[in-house]
């Protein structure tokens, strides 16, 4: 009572001390009249939760209506936010009040004074919002700790035991009793005038919609079969495409004829009170009959376009008859359901009408566990099994086990007397069974699709598309699989809402909303900084006179530069607040230097090497003993191709801090140096003169500055010499040092001069401890006698060595 003195205090102020400039924003009569509504429709709920005696039904209808009030008081907490702020700069404008007690000048003060005002007035209704707004929360959260406190005794009753003989009788005479009154009320309406009166009034009506769903249910799948042929004629890889909508009108097309003969039936007004209940049910379950028997088809056309590899074609008819008796099944435990709500039927008969349907559902559920592909088969041999049908053999193997964990389970629970339990347990099994089987047939059916305006075709079913497709099914059926589980719909619709108002992390809202604007505006972001790029790359930048590795670097750092505009817009566009997460950062940056500084030096060094570019793309480089082109510079690492043609990866740093020779930094010219030596006694003069000529007929060879010939030296073997010529392109030094080559060696031949080669005599110490005799009994020679060893006795044995041969004081070196 406290808080609702508090907020109509509140409410008396707002209607007493409005003024003109915040009047709009004021609550009028209407919000006020409305204010009072939420007032007595929360004490209401407040007794209602404090009672706890009201059914399910009406706390669903009282929380409904709670929500729609919290829905509007939602809205209105963030109504005005642009005006308050403006309020508060002008304010914050004029300056602090003096606090010295001096008074200030009287313009200043009216204007402080009517600010405060309009800011009251507008600050107001939003504190009224948001006490509102968090009393229906509240109020919402005690509804839904009821209900499913409810729901929880619910699942863990114990009833009686449908196993107990002495329920047997009393169940049989409720169901004979149910369905004897079903028939005499449908007699007696049928003797009555009213019904005789609406049959001919809309006998013709009738009469036609019967017609037309006999029509419906006798020729409507010969129909879908020949639209699927003329459907084919426009596209022969779309087959599959078209078998699966062909599939869908076999099912629709009778489903319209049993609902028209419902309407019809309906219309007659034969039916009486149950048998209005009973026929309103009768399209749901046609649908559940020709959906099932629809997924069972699509099975065994799956299986078919297999060529029947994982499951034979027996199997799949097998598996296709118990998911038909599952579906009847479902509309047993249904009809119970309808049953037990129109007679009002004892707890024991409803456990021993439940239990044979609870048993054939777990029965069938084991049976279809028990189907698997068999032993050895085809696709288990196969050597190049993909990640993807691994993985689904898992899922498969996994629910076989699930299934027979719940149909033993569900059966043991009804046999003592936990139905509801039961119930809640096989037949949400089945739905899931079904739904998964759905999801597999609708991704397979959106990936032949793609496959064929992509001209894929199978191939498409690996792609990253199909991954994608079936992770969306995946989490649309999600709102699907709670229903089936005991989710109530209320509590789908708050998850909703909750999620629709975002999420707090770091004092930063992150709703769909603002999500989903902030990925719009980045996406515009980064397409513009790609389209500038590429505009970049390929018309303007080659009209100019910078390098290539200029060009790159102007690129490489305009996509930096976009994206983070691009990243920055989005955040501003989608009203993020990021001041409250700067605490964070700073504390997170201290932790990311420390743990990512070799990442960080990688990025600070791309940024170097972009900015200054000592190595450009293109260049020819030889950095750490390997040498290669730079193919491309990024801002972590700088990939190399060597000359055997292999990428390698080189962080950045390595080519700031470390010893880079750039061969083609600034132009591509360099200087060959071909080394040659003729035997001793050659004219000097001679070879100079001819290599100058070799050097100059070169046509890589710069003429300025020229090439020149060095006299190196008297070596061991040869007189050597250099040619040292400067190229216009040092890409090509291979080429021409093995030009060069081959002239020297033509031009040589032709003077005769000789080119020497290294000669080596060989003399070893010892031989008589090298060379052991054949003869064991032959004399051994003395340790001073030395003689060469005759490398053409093919009789002699393995040469040893020793210690002594190994001395490198004595004796000849090689």
């Amino acid at each position: 009572m406290l808080r609702q003195f508090l907020v109509l205090l509140a409410f008396a102020f707002v209607v007493a001390f409005g003024v003109a400039g915040g009047a709009s924003a004021q609550l009028t009569d209407r919000q006020s009249e409305y204010y009072q509504g939420w007032l007595s429709t929360a004490e209401r709920a407040e007794k209602v939760i404090e009672a706890n005696r009201a059914s399910n039904a009406s706390m669903e209808k009282l929380r409904t209506e709670i929500s729609g009030y919290r829905d509007d008081f939602n809205r209105a907490r963030s109504a005005n936010t642009d005006r308050i702020q403006t309020l508060e700069s002008q304010l914050k404008a004029l300056g602090p009040k003096p606090d010295d007690g001096s008074s200030e000048p009287e313009d200043i003060a009216s204007l402080r004074e009517n600010l405060e005002q309009q800011l009251n007035s507008l600050k107001v209704p939003r504190i009224i919002s948001e006490e509102a707004y968090s009393r229906a929360n509240g109020l919402i959260s005690e509804i839904d700790k009821i209900i499913r406190e409810r729901q929880r005794k619910e699942f863990l009753e114990r009833g009686p035991s449908p196993l107990n003989p002495a329920h047997w009788a009393p169940a049989w005479v409720d169901v004979t009793e149910a369905g004897r009154a079903l028939m005499n009320e449908t007699k007696a309406n049928m003797r009555s005038a009213v019904v005789r009166e609406k049959l001919k009034e809309s006998g013709l009506a009738i009469g036609i919609l019967l017609a037309v769903a006999a029509i419906l249910l006798l020729f409507g799948r010969s129909w879908s079969e020949k639209a699927g042929d003329y459907l084919r004629r426009f596209g022969g890889s779309g087959r599959g495409v078209w078998t699966f909508v062909v599939s869908l009108f076999r099912i629709i097309l009778p489903w319209f004829g049993v609902a028209i003969i419902v309407q019809a039936v309906v219309m007659t007004g034969v039916p009486g009170l149950r048998g209005t209940l009973l026929i309103q049910e009768i399209p749901y379950w046609a649908a559940i009959i020709l959906f099932y028997d629809w997924i069972g088809r699509q099975v065994y056309l799956m299986g078919e376009e297999r060529g029947f590899k994982v499951l034979s074609a027996n199997t799949i008819k097998e598996l296709r008859v118990y998911l038909d008796l599952l579906a009847l099944m479902l509309i047993l435990h249904e009809l119970g359901q309808l049953f037990e709500r129109i007679e009002n039927t004892s707890e024991a008969t409803r456990a021993v009408v439940s239990f044979p349907v609870i048993l054939v559902t777990a029965l069938l559920l084991l049976r279809i566990r028990q189907i698997r592909r068999p032993e050895g088969s085809e696709d288990e041999t196969e050597q190049g099994q993909s990640a993807r049908a691994a993985g689904f053999s898992q899922l498969v193997e996994l629910l076989r086990r699930a299934l027979f964990f719940l149909g033993i389970a569900s059966v043991v629970l009804a046999a003592i007397g936990y139905t509801n339990a039961a119930e809640a347990i096989v037949f949400p099994s089945v739905k899931t069974l079904v739904l998964i089987t759905a999801i597999v047939i609708f991704q397979r059916f959106i990936s032949s699709i793609y496959g064929w305006l992509t001209g894929q075709g199978d191939a498409a079913s690996d792609s990253l598309f199909s991954v994608l497709v079936g992770f969306v099914l995946a989490i649309l059926s999600l709102p699907i699989l709670a229903l089936y589980w005991g989710a109530r719909d209320s509590d789908l619709r708050e998850a909703w809402s909750r999620l629709l108002m975002g999420f707090d992390i770091g004092g930063v809202t992150v709703s769909p909303s603002n999500f989903l604007t902030f990925v719009a505006v980045f996406a515009i972001g980064y397409m513009l900084t790609r389209l500038l790029q590429s505009g970049l790359r390929n018309s303007l930048l080659p009209k100019t006179s910078i390098d290539p590795g200029g060009q790159n670097a102007i690129v490489a750092g305009t996509g930096y530069v976009g994206i983070f505009l691009a990243a920055l817009a989005a955040i501003i566009v989608a009203g993020f607040d990021l001041s409250s997460l700067a605490i964070v950062a700073g504390a997170l940056s201290v932790g990311i230097g420390f743990g990512l500084q070799t990442i960080v030096s990688n990025f600070v060094s791309g940024i170097i090497l972009l900015v200054e570019r000592p190595v450009a793309k293109g260049d020819w480089i030889d950095v750490n003993g390997m040498m290669g082109y730079v193919r491309d510079i990024s801002v972590r690492s700088t990939r190399v191709e060597t000359f055997d043609r292999t990428d390698v990866i080189v962080p950045n740093s390595d080519l700031i801090s470390g010893v880079v020779t750039n061969y083609t930094r600034g132009n591509t010219i360099g200087r060959v140096i071909v080394p040659v030596g003729v035997a001793y006694g050659t004219d000097t003069r001679k070879v100079e003169k001819i290599l100058g000529e070799i050097a100059n007929a070169h046509p890589m060879v710069l003429a300025n500055p020229a090439p020149n010939v060095v006299f190196q030296g008297f070596g061991a073997d040869s007189l050597d010499f250099e040619i040292r010529a400067i190229l216009r392109d040092v890409n090509w030094v291979l080429s021409v040092k093995s030009d060069m080559n081959h002239e020297i060696n033509r031009r040589f031949t032709e003077e005769g001069i000789e080119i020497p080669f290294v000669q080596r005599d060989l003399w070893l110490r010892n031989p008589e401890v090298l060379v052991q005799p054949a003869n064991k009994a032959a004399k051994p020679q003395q340790p001073d006698q030395q003689e060469p060893v005759k490398t053409d006795d093919s009789s002699s044995a393995p040469m040893g060595l020793t210690e002594a041969d190994m001395d490198g004081d004595n004796g000849e070196e090689l």
